[in-house]
């Protein structure tokens, strides 16, 4: 979609806008959501972020997708500048503009660390906010000394973008997200985020996050309820094992699960290493045993799905045809 087709369907007398889902955890979804709540998300975000009239916004990412077609909206609702560029990996290659707010998924943020004037040009960005995706730890190291504000999202295509953020640098960092304004939230018995946006959503929201709340109304999620591996009575949270072994230098793989006779499931690991990698090999001997997989498997590249997210489904299938 162009940013034309977005902006005439915009403009029609529908109350509706379409949307899809990024499809990282299965088929993508088509949704259709009110204009009205969409200004409403993109209200939130300026007012929290204090985005001002006249102001540049940088559109870099897929308009197919719920992140892309908020920039827009938010553009429409503060009456910013909206500077666009096709999607790219190397967003600010052959941008000039001075940027105030820009949104970027994390392999963007990556590309741009590797290049000199690309990564000047990031750090002169006012508000940065990344989502999309799991932020390295890597990357969160080398944006903790940025000048201006960088944030981590949450949120989801039901949910219209973000309801909240958390601070990745300078002394505000965190590893709690802050919720947005009108944005209240709970725990499910098996701890999955709930959220309750009326202005956003007309249900209460029931997410597969696994979260904890603290006494500020701030969260944090540990992983996923769907990426949760029961090996032998052991609950085993994939995105964990996964967050170890980056800290152990290990960054290029994927926790899945495969089927085991003796545990029923055990954890599996795709990677884009060879599979008798010395470090790889180092780096999972360092974890606890019962995290240790039982399969890895080298694939030419992590399935990814169209907003920047790893594609999970995809991942399992992979396991699946390998003898699984």
């Amino acid at each position: 979609m162009t940013l034309q087709e977005f902006l005439k369907e915009w403009k029609s007398p529908t109350k509706m806008v379409v949307v899809r889902t990024s499809g990282s955890t299965g088929k993508p979804k088509i949704m259709h959501v009110e204009k009205k709540r969409m200004l409403a998300s993109a209200k939130m975000t300026c007012d929290f972020l204090k985005l001002h009239a006249g102001q540049t916004a940088l559109l870099c990412m897929s308009l197919e997708y719920i992140g892309a077609k908020m920039m827009v909206v938010r553009a429409i609702e503060r009456n910013l500048k909206l500077i666009t560029i096709e999607p790219t990996g190397h967003p600010l290659a052959n941008i000039s503009d001075e940027i105030d707010f820009a949104a970027m998924v994390p392999l963007q943020v990556y590309n741009s660390l590797q290049v000199p004037c690309e990564r000047q040009k990031l750090m002169k960005i006012k508000n940065l906010i990344i989502g999309g995706g799991a932020i390295d730890a890597k990357i969160q190291n080398e944006l903790q000394n940025f000048p201006n504000a960088v944030w981590s999202t949450y949120g989801m295509t039901e949910t219209l973008s973000h309801i909240a953020l958390r601070r990745l640098n300078g002394s505000s960092a965190s590893l709690w997200y802050t919720p947005l304004a009108g944005v209240k939230l709970g725990l499910t018995e098996n701890n999955c985020l709930t959220i309750d946006a009326p202005h956003l959503c007309p249900e209460t929201l029931i997410t597969n996050d696994i979260a904890e709340l603290n006494n500020k109304g701030e969260f944090r999620i540990s992983g996923r309820v769907d990426n949760v591996i029961n090996s032998g009575g052991v609950k085993i949270q994939a995105e964990e094992v996964e967050r170890k072994l980056a800290t152990l230098g290990v960054d290029n793989v994927v926790i899945s699960s495969c089927q085991d006779v003796k545990f029923g499931e055990a954890v599996a690991l795709i990677t884009t290493l060879p599979t008798d990698d010395a470090h790889l090999r180092a780096a999972i001997n360092q974890l606890p045993k019962y995290w240790q997989p039982k399969r890895i498997i080298s694939v030419e590249a992590i399935p990814m799905a169209g907003n920047g997210k790893v594609a999970r489904q995809k991942v399992k299938e992979i396991i699946r045809k390998m003898g699984n």
